[in-house]
């Protein structure tokens, strides 16, 4: 594709000592990431705003961040643009055999989603080997995603480390659906407690870290069982509050406006 050529072009001659950007020049992964991360979220924002040319504009900022830390690794002599394409199209044909291997079509999303993980777990497991390591369950988790999407992400590796080890409950394991309304029950009784104590009688902040971290992950289990991002709902409800506070402060201020007229 000629534009993607033209891109690549662009961001080598932004690379290049010879008359290149300063600042494209001292940039390296670890400075790039913030902005790449930065990107991403501006690509979700043009999407609840529902502007596609906006979107548009985002996906080039984003594409562009892939192709920014590819030219860096090139540079490196570790891998290139090419390499990141031949990576993901190898991924997408190994994880959906049903399209391009002859498995069987998987019956439902859920089935899917269960192939989609027994394949990964296969990855993950092929990794450790080459690595002369045993593989890392939660591998392909980073500690940094946002909070509630880290504890999802677990949440669905969690079940499957238990439907693999029949019999086993690790720690955390996400309960039956029908158990989830009780353990949100049982999150409310201890925070209950914890508002009513005397100051002097405080949790410390390993146990308020804990109640609190106990409380939002029953949420985001229910989350999971709902089949809904704990991310978007906190979103979606965060918005209709902006929303309302907004419509009323210009309702206030309108009146108040009318008033000084009226005088």
């Amino acid at each position: 594709m000629a534009e993607m050529k033209a891109l690549l072009e662009i961001m080598a001659h932004l690379r290049n000592p010879d008359g290149g950007c300063p600042w494209d020049l001292e940039q390296d992964f670890s400075s790039i990431s913030p902005h790449t991360i930065e990107e991403a979220y501006e690509v979700d924002e043009a999407i609840a705003s529902g502007d596609l040319e906006s979107l548009r504009d985002e996906l080039g900022d984003l594409l562009f961040q892939v192709v920014f830390q590819s030219r860096i690794a090139e540079e490196l002599g570790a891998f290139d643009f090419e390499g990141v394409t031949e990576a993901i199209t190898s991924k997408l044909i190994r994880r959906h055999p049903h399209v391009f291997a002859d498995a069987a079509t998987p019956a439902t999303v859920g089935d899917q989603v269960l192939n989609w993980e027994s394949i990964k777990a296969e990855e993950r497991a092929a990794a450790g080997r080459s690595q002369g390591s045993e593989p890392d369950p939660f591998a392909g988790i980073p500690r940094n995603l946002p909070a509630l999407a880290r504890s999802a992400k677990l949440a669905g590796r969690l079940a499957r480390i238990s439907a693999d080890r029949v019999g086993a409950s690790p720690t955390g394991t996400p309960p039956p659906h029908g158990e989830i309304a009780s353990h949100l029950t049982a999150a409310i009784a201890p925070a209950e407690n914890a508002l009513t104590r005397p100051e002097s009688d405080a949790l410390d902040r390993e146990a308020a870290l804990r109640l609190v971290g106990d409380g939002l992950r029953a949420w985001v289990w229910l989350a999971r069982a709902l089949d809904i991002d704990p991310e978007q709902a906190l979103r979606f409800v965060d918005d209709e509050t902006v929303a309302s506070v907004r419509s009323d402060e210009i309702l206030r201020n309108g009146n108040q406006a009318g008033k000084s007229r009226n005088r």
